[in-house]
């Protein structure tokens, strides 16, 4: 992956359409948008997304989006390829309302395994990370932004006794507004996911879940004002708006308590380390400061 485009604060609009809608849609954002970089090249003009999704023993963070919770987060490891020198990102995806907020961290992928058993990179580890991200030799620093989402990645962790629970892949189709990242449009196809208690962070998949069957999930973001070509497209387009949330509907359709259950037997098959790891929160607010 190249630039990191993320929008740290946006509103966001959900649309479930057929592929021949989808299709006329991509000629429309043509006249407004330019194909993000990492789709140059891609005969689908897409690439490949993959989320491993954190949750408590509980399911937590499931069932708070499944009551409609207002003020809700998700936590994910997400990645793109398979390769050791290259990052994950350590995410928080929230929403306020209407409101979406991220923030990320990248990391090495070799110490994803530890991250999630809660230990914390050295700040070697990340400064290395992170300058693959942003393509810059120069950069020997975190930014406070990352180094605060490391902080409540490792909180929220602690806090929930998160474990890994799916493993969320699909193919992004990424529209931008040239030199900003006010409006972005995307449309995610194959949409599928799989238990993966493991955390194995493969982009290979064995039996997996197709959550959304052939349709594309349509997502219109944009961080300032609705703008006024978006009314055009949802109106031209008869699109309306409605919820697609893959992790949640992902785990209800392969059941949850089969996800649960399977997630349970991991556990307790390494409940010795688990034991070990309750003062998860001591010691990584010591790493933390010993770090930084």
């Amino acid at each position: 992956m190249g630039q990191d485009n993320l929008q740290k604060q946006r509103y966001e609009l959900k649309y479930v359409i057929p592929e021949q809608k989808a299709l006329a849609i991509r000629d429309f954002l043509r006249c407004y948008l330019d194909v993000d970089n990492n789709c140059l090249g891609q005969p689908d003009l897409s690439y490949s997304v993959h989320s491993l999704y954190l949750d408590s023993p509980g399911m937590a963070l499931y069932h708070s989006t499944i009551n409609g919770d207002k003020n809700r987060f998700k936590l994910r490891i997400r990645f793109y390829n398979e390769c050791e020198d290259t990052p994950v990102f350590l995410e928080i995806k929230r929403r306020m309302n209407n409101i979406i907020s991220k923030k990320r961290v990248g990391i090495p992928r070799l110490t994803a395994q530890s991250v999630i058993s809660g230990q914390i990179p050295s700040a070697e580890e990340l400064v290395s990370a992170n300058r693959k991200v942003s393509n810059q030799d120069s950069v020997d620093y975190i930014t406070p932004s990352q180094e605060q989402a490391l902080y409540e990645f490792s909180e929220h962790v602690n806090q929930l006794q998160a474990q890994p629970v799916s493993h969320v892949a699909y193919r992004r189709e990424a529209w931008i507004l040239p030199d900003t990242n006010a409006v972005r449009v995307t449309l995610d196809r194959q949409v599928r996911c799989e238990p993966d208690p493991d955390a194995k962070l493969n982009t290979a998949m064995n039996n997996p879940t197709f959550v959304f069957g052939d349709w594309v999930i349509l997502e219109l973001k944009f961080t300032d004002r609705f703008p006024n070509w978006f009314r055009e497209l949802v109106e031209v387009f008869d699109l309306t708006q409605c919820g697609a949330a893959k992790y949640v509907d992902g785990v209800t359709l392969m059941g949850e308590d089969q996800v649960t259950d399977l997630v349970a037997s991991h556990m307790d098959l390494n409940q010795g380390s688990i034991l070990e790891q309750q003062d998860h929160l001591k010691r990584r607010e010591q790493a933390i400061a010993a770090a930084f």
